[in-house]
C-alpha cells in the first residue's frame, strides 16, 4: 500500500508541474503584451511629466514646471472646456438613443435581426468613411441637412463645421448617432434579463407603460445603466479620433479636446513632456469621475 502511494505521488507531482507550465503558457504572452505595451509606458509617462523631453535627447527633471505652465495655458484650459463640454451632451444624448432603440428592438418584430445590425453597423464602420460622409452631409450650402432646414423655413441654417458656435454639436450629433448602436446592445442584454413575470404583475395591477417603465424597466437596468455610464464617460473624456478626422479641432480651438492636445503637444511641437503632463491630468479626471460613480453606486447598494 506505501509502495503505491509512493509510486502515485511523483505522477501527481508530475500533473500539477504540467498543469502549472500549460496555464502559464497561456497567461504569459498575453502579460507581456500587457507590460510591454501598456504597463511600462503608463509608468514612464508618470516620470516624463516631471521631465522636458523632446525624444532626441536625454530627459531632463524639472519637477512641477509642466504643472505650473499648464495652469497658465489658456489652450489647456479651451481643451478641458471642450472636453467636458462634449461629454456632458454626449453621455445623456448616447444613453437616450441607446436605451430608446434597446426598447424598441426588444420586441418581436419581423427583421428585428436585420435592424439590430443596422443599428450596430456605425460603431464598426471606419471613423474616416463617417467623418468625410458626416462632413459632405454637414456642408453649409450643398449638404442634405441644411438643404432640409431650408425646406422647413429655417432662413439661416448653422455652419455646422465651419462655425466655431455649431462644430461641437455637429461633433456630439455624429459621435452618438456613431456609438448608440454598442450601447444598445448593452442595454438589449440588460433588458433580456428582466423577468417578464414583473412586467406581467404590473400589468394585472394596472400599471400603464410609463409606470412599467418607470418601476420594473429603470430598476431592473440598474447595474446595465451604470456599467454604459462609466464607459461613456470614460470615452468622452478620451475622445480623440472623430474630432481629428472630422474638424482637427477646429474652427480655431472650438472642437479642441484634451486627446487632440496632448497629441499636438506631443507628436507635433515635440513636447513629450509636457504632453506627458497633460496625459497625467486626464488620467486623473478619468480616474477622479469614475471613483465618484462607483461610490455612489456602491451607496445605493448599501
Amino acid at each position: 500500500m506505501a509502495a503505491t502511494l509512493t509510486r502515485s505521488r511523483p505522477r501527481r507531482s508530475r500533473l500539477v508541474w504540467r498543469n502549472t507550465v500549460a496555464g502559464w503558457s497561456f497567461i504569459l504572452p498575453n502579460f507581456v503584451g500587457f507590460a510591454l505595451l501598456t504597463l511600462v509606458p503608463v509608468v514612464a509617462l508618470f516620470y516624463l511629466a516631471f521631465t522636458d523631453w523632446n525624444v532626441f535627447g536625454a530627459a531632463e527633471w524639472t519637477g512641477s514646471a509642466n504643472f505650473r505652465r499648464m495652469w497658465g495655458d489658456s489652450s489647456f484650459w479651451t481643451a478641458l472646456q471642450n472636453t467636458l463640454y462634449y461629454s456632458v451632451l454626449h453621455i445623456p444624448l448616447t444613453m437616450a438613443a441607446a436605451l430608446g432603440l434597446a426598447l424598441l428592438l426588444n420586441r418581436r418584430l419581423r427583421g428585428v435581426g436585420f435592424f439590430r445590425t443596422v443599428a450596430f453597423f456605425p460603431y464598426i464602420t471606419s471613423i474616416v468613411a463617417i467623418a468625410v460622409v458626416w462632413n459632405q452631409l454637414f456642408s453649409p450650402e450643398y449638404g442634405p441637412v441644411n438643404a432640409f432646414l431650408r425646406a422647413i423655413g429655417v432662413d439661416s441654417p448653422p455652419g455646422w463645421t465651419t462655425s466655431a458656435d455649431w462644430s461641437m454639436p455637429a461633433v456630439i450629433i455624429v459621435g452618438t448617432w456613431r456609438e448608440m448602436g454598442y450601447y444598445m446592445l448593452l442595454f438589449l442584454a440588460g433588458l433580456q434579463t428582466i423577468p417578464a413575470q414583473l412586467y406581467e404583475a404590473a400589468k394585472i395591477d394596472g400599471a400603464t407603460a410609463w409606470q412599467r417603465f418607470r418601476h420594473v424597466t429603470i430598476p431592473g437596468l440598474r447595474h446595465t445603466t451604470f456599467f454604459v455610464v462609466v464607459m461613456l464617460t470614460i470615452g468622452s473624456f478620451k475622445v480623440f479620433d472623430l474630432i481629428l478626422v472630422m474638424t482637427e479641432g477646429g474652427p480655431g480651438q472650438s472642437t479642441l479636446v484634451l486627446s487632440q492636445y496632448i497629441y499636438q503637444k506631443g507628436f507635433v511641437e515635440n513636447q513629450f513632456g509636457y504632453a506627458s503632463a497633460v496625459s497625467v491630468v486626464l488620467f486623473a479626471i478619468c480616474f477622479g469621475v469614475t471613483a465618484i460613480q462607483f461610490w455612489i453606486n456602491n451607496r445605493r447598494d448599501g
